[in-house]
């Protein structure tokens, strides 16, 4: 009885932990809070790009909610290259260094899961 009550409660935890996608811009007005963060970002996938490496390959493309984007790096291919998607990562601030130095922020994708077409990135209307 106690281990049934155990996992009801890690159950009800990591449910409250989920939390509905972030749009590209609620990310990015409030990156100090997410810098470092587990994040769920909704938006449109553009600008894909793969890079072959040695051991695998470098995916990177940008994700936009129309007003704001973010740039995106992914180490597995992603299932589609354009169009709405989730991007569930990790948010940080890089330092990027051509001809000078200075912070760029970018998700580091673990998951990326492409949305029909006909689907509106910010969800059904009205809602």
């Amino acid at each position: 009885m106690k281990l049934l009550t155990n996992a009801a409660g890690i159950l009800g935890v990591m449910l409250l932990t989920q939390v509905a996608p972030l749009s590209v811009s609620e990310l990015l007005g409030n990156a100090d809070r997410f810098r470092g963060q587990p994040v769920t970002v909704i938006g449109t996938m553009s600008h894909f790009r793969a890079t072959r490496l040695r051991h695998g390959g470098l995916y990177t493309f940008d994700l936009s909610d129309g007003t704001e984007t973010v740039h995106v790096v992914a180490f597995a291919k992603p299932p589609c290259k354009s169009g709405a998607a989730t991007v569930e990562g990790t948010f940080e601030t890089v330092k990027r260094r051509i001809k000078a130095s200075y912070p760029f922020q970018e998700i580091t994708a673990h998951d990326v899961i492409c949305l029909p077409d006909t689907m509106d990135p910010r969800g059904p209307k009205g809602k």
